[in-house]
């Protein structure tokens, strides 16, 4: 198979689909062929060279990528400048959050892709494998820019996370103790703050209670709670998640018109819609933030972008074994006997296969092994 893998043109979206390692392995090992776009890892630190010389192809431009490759392998979705590239039956593997994106959504099921979403690929004990790095990336990076954000000459409060002896640390509020809300209450407690962790499930609240340590209090996840842990926090983090589907809104207008002036929220939840109501725009790297009822918004929905080095390695790390996969089998016969990459099939040649997806826009939903 020819997998392809595009430059990046989100804005400061430095990741890149695949290292030089996958292309190694689709090449040397599986005997693909592997079409890289000149300068497409230079955001994480990978130059053309080491591509080319685990023996990928360099080619000048995105639409030389997709025009020859059955499958594309990216990291984010497609912009509407990349959209007239897609072609029927042509495998498109990457983050494709489209509950949100009634546009992207209508393209795809126009052009007759077949898209593969990482964050809906699902194990069937419930995990996320693709998504699950980029979440540990999203949760840790949360605290830090909220901390940045809390800094008075960024617009903040000019609260220190932390705290000094004799005076109280910052109050971080989390909704949703996944893998996001997990990762972002280790390094709050890990920086001295006092941490409040809220969600539906109190068996999950009770593990992390007892594997954190320090100034940790944990709610269960209602109106009641919520509005009372709102009005109090410096830090703000939306880290709710119902995979493929839009996030409900937790946190209302009302309840953020009540917090201190200064404060500061980070939704993490933005790329599947956002769970914070005045989150009601998303940002980017270039402009992150934006102020409404005296708070601090920051709603950039590719925050591991930041730190590419980083996100690359550890996403590539998860992606890879299904993109060969995909290219070993053909992206049929690799969702009939995956059922974790079944999972992760959103859109197939005009039809939507994730009933999320389907019920986010109205849209008629066909199980995936009717197509197949």
């Amino acid at each position: 198979m020819i997998v392809g893998v595009p430059k990046e043109i989100k804005d400061q979206e430095n990741r890149v689909g695949m290292t030089p390692a996958g292309v190694e392995e689709l090449v040397r090992r599986h005997g693909h062929r592997v079409l890289v776009e000149r300068g497409a890892g230079e955001g994480s630190g990978i130059p053309d060279e080491e591509y080319a010389a685990c023996g990928a192809e360099i080619v000048e431009s995105a639409e030389e990528v997709y025009a020859r490759a059955e499958l594309i392998v990216k990291v984010k979705e497609p912009l509407p400048s990349e959209y007239p590239f897609l072609r029927e039956g042509q495998v498109l593997m990457t983050f494709l959050h489209l509950a949100p994106e009634p546009e992207l959504t209508r393209t795809l099921l126009q052009r007759g892709v077949i898209g593969i979403a990482y964050e809906t690929i699902q194990r069937p004990g419930g995990s996320l494998p693709c998504l699950m790095p980029m979440s540990e990336v999203a949760g840790r990076m949360a605290v830090q820019v909220g901390a940045k954000f809390l800094e008075k000459a960024m617009g903040g409060r000019g609260v220190l996370l932390g705290g000094v002896p004799g005076v109280p640390p910052a109050e971080v509020v989390i909704v949703g103790a996944g893998t996001v809300g997990a990762s972002a209450a280790k390094i709050a407690l890990g920086m001295g703050a006092h941490v409040t962790l809220i969600d539906i499930n109190g068996d999950r609240l009770r593990y992390l209670a007892e594997v954190l340590h320090g100034n940790l209090i944990t709610l269960m996840s209602n109106r009641y709670n919520i509005e009372r842990a709102v009005r109090y926090a410096d830090l703000l983090i939306g880290a709710v998640l119902v995979p493929g589907a839009k996030a409900p809104i937790l946190v209302t207008d009302e309840m953020v018109q009540q917090m201190k002036p200064g404060s500061v929220i980070i939704d993490v939840a933005v790329d599947q819609g956002g769970c914070i109501e005045t989150v009601d725009r998303a940002t980017t790297h270039s402009h992150p933030t934006y102020v409404k009822h005296g708070v601090v918004h920051y709603a950039v929905p590719n925050m591991p972008g930041a730190v590419p080095r980083t996100s690359t390695l550890a996403l590539t790390n998860a992606t890879l074994p299904y993109v060969v996969e995909v290219a070993n089998l053909g992206p049929a016969e690799a969702a009939r006997r995956n059922p974790a990459l079944a999972h992760g099939v959103n859109v197939w040649r005009g039809h939507v296969v994730h009933r999320a997806v389907a019920e986010a826009h109205s849209l008629p939903y066909t199980p995936l092994d009717e197509v197949l």
